[in-house]
């Protein structure tokens, strides 16, 4: 569905990205993810048209991004990052005005609004001046735009940015509900999000693609021990000692719990071993109540915080230097 090979932007003589290369097939939801500045925008508006690259190519739905750009437009929906809505216009008559813009024939236009306004929730707010609706409406707002002329591929950046923890929510659910058939690119630097609702993640650092797989595969691969949450009540001094000197455990860390007031550990066990037993056995033997043990899974933070703070090789390619 997506193909993206080599694709580099320059600008004056600082690249953007370089070499960018990755596939992304029908139907999926893939998270890119990325530091601030990393490429991410910059890769996402090449793809939907509105960006020239330097060099490298992309193709969508089998349509060169740069030679048929008007058919690759047709066939994607953009959000971007700052949704260009005009809040002096009404709701039906914004994204009637949009679909005009994208070509969508007059005597469909309005049963596509309607659609797009009930498949984004907005229907109730359909005669509402933008300018008043709340920052979770607006975004709706702005995916019923990139919907409307019902595209193959949905380009998202950062659609959750700004919005409160109910409105993330809701709009977690309407990304689920536009893929399936659709192909979804959704960037974003919130990883519970990626990890909810990605089935692949692309991550992105200083304009290099650093990795690309799904999030139980990155994970998995950077594990180097085997993590163990416990929460013990016990003076936190003495649990963390002892929990120290089980044998094959490597490092004890402490989480405070802010609704309890517990403290929890996690520790850090060689690879391939299961201390549950021995952890259990030297908090118990020492008097202490055991609230809770249970294997910690490795965090996608953890793994983004790992690769995008790895310092890249600066190779040159060959017959490349100086070229801009």
């Amino acid at each position: 569905m997506i193909e993206v090979e080599n694709l580099t932007k320059f600008y004056g003589p600082t690249a953007a990205i370089e070499d960018v290369s990755f596939t992304v097939d029908r139907g999926q939801i893939v998270g890119f993810l990325g530091p601030n500045g990393a490429g991410k925008t910059t890769t996402l508006r090449i793809l939907a048209g509105y960006l020239p690259a330097t060099r490298g190519t992309a193709r969508v739905a089998g349509f060169d991004v740069f030679k048929e750009s008007l058919a690759v437009r047709r066939r994607i929906g953009y959000l971007p990052e700052n949704v260009p809505l005009y809040p002096e216009m009404r709701v039906r008559t914004y994204l009637d005005f949009v679909a005009e813009v994208k070509g969508v024939p007059r005597p469909e236009r309005a049963r596509r609004v309607a659609a797009a306004m009930e498949r984004c929730r907005v229907d109730d707010a359909a005669n509402h001046l933008i300018g008043t609706l709340s920052r979770g409406y607006r975004q709706r707002v702005g995916i019923a735009q990139a919907i409307l002329h019902d595209p193959e591929v949905i380009l998202l950046d950062e659609p959750t940015v700004g919005l409160d923890p109910k409105q993330i929510i809701e709009i977690r659910q309407l990304i689920r509900e536009l893929a399936g058939q659709r192909t979804v690119i959704l960037s974003t630097h919130i990883l519970p999000e990626v990890e909810m609702i990605c089935q692949r993640v692309i991550i992105i650092n200083q304009g290099k693609i650093v990795a690309v797989d799904t999030p139980e595969n990155l994970k998995a691969k950077v594990r180097t021990s085997a993590t163990v949450l416990v929460q013990v009540d016990g003076p936190a001094a003495e649990v963390r000692e002892q929990l120290q000197r089980v044998a094959g455990v490597l490092r004890v860390e402490e989480r405070p719990d802010r609704a309890d007031g517990r403290i929890r550990y996690l520790v850090q066990c060689a690879l391939h071993r299961d201390l549950r037993r021995d952890l259990a056995a030297a908090v118990v033997g020492r008097g202490w109540g055991l609230y809770e043990l249970r294997p910690a899974d490795v965090m996608l933070e953890e793994v983004f915080i790992r690769l995008v703070t790895e310092e890249l090789p600066h190779e040159q390619p060959t017959g490349q230097e100086g070229e801009q």
